[in-house]
């Protein structure tokens, strides 16, 4: 007698055990609980993937601002400038500032308008 009421007794666990089982897994497939899941994958995906880009795009403003100064360093750019022009080349800017033959006349033939062939 005490068998059987062993037995029964874990027929009865196992059988609430599996209806908890199945309950809990069908209320995971409801469609409802689906597009949570998904959603919720979803936005956990985009704030990783969003991360990565930050990230990425701060390498690049780094490594863009670190080659910049180099190629500045590489053609003198950095240099103090000297803002004097050399002697004769000021001496003829200012004696030619009110010439009238020195005025350059910028207007040429060619036209740099795009538009005007359309």
């Amino acid at each position: 007698m005490f068998r059987r009421t062993f037995w029964f007794g874990t027929g009865v666990a196992a059988g609430v055990w599996a209806t908890t089982k199945v309950n809990r897994k069908l209320k995971q497939l409801t469609p409802d609980s689906l597009a949570a899941t998904a959603a919720n994958k979803a936005l956990d995906v985009g704030a990783r993937v969003k991360d990565r880009a930050v990230g990425f795009a701060l390498d690049v403003r780094d490594n863009m601002a670190q080659r910049e100064a180099e190629l500045d360093d590489a053609l003198g750019l950095n240099a103090p400038v000297d803002r004097e022009l050399p002697a004769l080349r000021q001496h003829a800017a200012i004696e030619n500032r009110n010439d009238p033959k020195s005025v350059v006349d910028l207007r040429t033939t060619y036209s740099y308008n795009r538009n005007e062939d359309h």
